[in-house]
């Protein structure tokens, strides 16, 4: 019964599984999460991820995360260049204010941020040295792999 409805609904493509996916999301929202799944992991939508697909979008993921990390240390780099410029631990705009209780609040904000932009590169340098050491074990675990009889040289690492 349930699979010749999955047949009956494939009959009409594509476009019959999304606006069930869309009614299933219409009536109780669980119900077109799991439609949206199941369409995906089914691959009834023509995507064609397969497990080799998987490891390459995984990738592209981790370039793109990169890069953003790259692009907003930039920013910030550019940023710190800046108040430095203009002078003062906080720059020369945020001298005191004669209001103690603000200049307070003021110095113990920028403080945390200052401290949580610094785990944050601390972070994202682990997640590299993570990934650099999966590679890195992934490179050695194909050469023990390699056949002994082979007279082609190990590979390089990817770089990543």
């Amino acid at each position: 019964m349930f699979f010749e409805v999955i047949a009956r609904i494939d009959d009409f493509g594509r476009l019959a599984w999304i606006a069930l996916m869309v009614l299933g999301f219409i009536v109780f929202w669980p119900i077109g999460l799991a439609i949206l799944v199941y369409i995906i992991w089914s691959g009834r939508m023509g995507c064609g991820w397969h497990r080799g697909d998987i490891n390459e979008w995984r990738q592209r993921a981790v370039e793109r995360v990169n890069r953003a990390a790259e692009h907003w240390e930039h920013k910030r780099a550019r940023w710190e260049a800046r108040r430095q410029r203009w002078g003062g631990p906080h720059g020369g705009g945020l001298g005191e204010t004669g209001n103690r209780a603000f200049d307070e609040y003021r110095a113990d904000a920028l403080r945390k941020l200052e401290e949580e932009a610094n785990e944050f590169r601390a972070f994202l340098e682990r997640l590299r040295m993570a990934r650099d050491r999966a590679q890195f074990d992934e490179y050695m675990k194909e050469r023990r792999d390699r056949p002994a009889g082979t007279t082609e040289g190990p590979q390089a690492p990817p770089q990543g």
